[in-house]
């Protein structure tokens, strides 16, 4: 039988009585909220809202928010030099600009001169790109600092279509200020504000080295109902950590992306600010699995079990007979040996059942005596009984054959 444990873990813990749904279906929708200042030589005074740091616009479940920028501004159309430092940039002659090539990995299309510096030997070919190009720099210090109190809203939708089940994250409150002052934490879990600066705390980074170059954090949202109870007993449980290698520094380490703001001059002629934007781009990650009782897989995990004890005997069996180095000491214990007693020995004169009674039909031989001692000691004795017995059986026989001869003649 099942011991008490065992039945506990397959029953309670594992819940083998359930049927389980794992088809999860999820809608994410996200916000931030907070505000910078920032004062740059390239962009002066300037107020950051979310329509600036938020990209994009529309919350998702992957979401980006800039913390960091370099900018290249006032970039117009025209010809001017490649960037120093692209390999097929360089260049020591005109014939090695071939005019109307793209520079790979670099910043526009060839003209075909090569333009040096006074007397150097070697030089970048001219190109016609948006100019002037970008300059390659590394930030030395995060340009919005502020951005650890921002506040993300996250809401989540789910559904577990085998059960028609659905529910969400957010507290089923009519105060419409709960949503505006709650944070979450571990005391308040159905809040759907997080700290920015808390969740990638939580995620075992620092604010500000995040910041400075960027990386990517994972909020997961894990939903484990037990339909059997309350709807109220389903909630969501939340985990963070960080989804790039932190620990590696190398010219890919962190996050960043390129993007474009553009205007006209008073001529109408176009230009634009490029901005290198580093940031924290976070990924909402939601899995869940319901369960809730049934029949069937009730009954199929009772009779697996029972079959697993029937197996597990026989393979305790046969490790412990032929395995295990005590095997003979585990065999003797297991199977008594019982040893039968020589079977008797039947004395039986040479003769004795050739003689039968008239009509074909033996008569019962007296039983073997048994051996004894007596037997061994007067075995002359025990051959003079027999002689006498067998005198007997044929006497008796010659009378009952005499009488069945009279009866016979008086019928007839």
């Amino acid at each position: 039988m099942w011991s008490p444990r065992t039945r506990r873990w397959v029953f309670l813990v594992k819940k083998s009585y359930q049927d389980t749904d794992t088809s999860l279906q999820s809608a994410v929708v996200t916000k931030v909220k907070g505000v910078a200042y920032t004062n740059t030589s390239a962009l002066g005074e300037r107020l950051w809202d979310v329509a600036d740091y938020v990209i994009p616009s529309q919350g998702e479940n992957v979401f980006f928010v800039v913390t960091n920028l370099i900018v290249t501004a006032n970039q117009r159309q025209g010809i001017c030099a490649e960037r120093e430092g692209i390999p097929d940039g360089k260049c020591s002659q005109d014939n090695d600009c071939h005019a109307g090539e793209p520079v790979i990995a670099g910043h526009g299309v060839k003209t075909g001169r090569c333009l040096r510096v006074e007397n150097s030997t070697r030089g970048t070919c001219e190109i016609f790109a948006w100019c002037p190009v970008e300059t390659q720099s590394r930030p030395t210090e995060p340009l919005l600092r502020e951005a650890e109190d921002f506040t993300i809203f996250i809401k989540n939708f789910i559904r577990f279509p085998k059960f028609n089940f659905s529910k969400d994250n957010v507290l089923e409150v009519s105060n419409r200020d709960f949503l505006k002052s709650c944070r979450f934490g571990p005391k308040n879990r159905y809040c759907p504000i997080f700290h920015l600066g808390s969740v990638v705390r939580w995620a075992g980074s620092s604010f500000q080295d995040i910041a400075l170059e960027g990386g990517v954090i994972g909020i997961h949202i894990e939903w484990d109902c037990d339909l059997d109870k309350a709807a109220s007993a389903c909630n969501p449980h939340y985990y963070f950590n960080r989804l790039d290698n932190k620990h590696t520094k190398s010219v890919s380490s962190g996050y960043n992306f390129r993007f474009a703001r553009y205007y006209r001059d008073a001529a109408g002629v176009e230009f634009r600010n490029l901005m290198k934007a580093y940031g924290i781009r976070f990924d909402v990650i939601v899995n869940g699995k319901a369960g809730k009782f049934s029949i069937i897989p009730t009954i199929i995990n009772v009779g697996s079990g029972l079959a697993l004890m029937g197996a597990g005997a026989f393979f305790c069996d046969l490790v412990l007979i032929y395995i295990l180095k005590k095997r003979e000491f585990y065999r003797d214990k297991k199977y008594e040996e019982v040893r039968g007693r020589e079977d008797r020995a039947k004395v039986i004169e040479p003769g004795l059942l050739e003689d039968e009674p008239p009509g074909g039909r033996r008569e019962e031989q007296p039983p073997a005596p048994p051996r004894s001692s007596n037997w061994q000691q007067n075995g002359p004795m025990g051959l003079q009984q027999l002689g006498s017995a067998r005198s007997g059986l044929q006497e008796n026989a010659k009378v009952n054959a005499e009488q069945l001869q009279t009866l016979q003649t008086v019928k007839m």
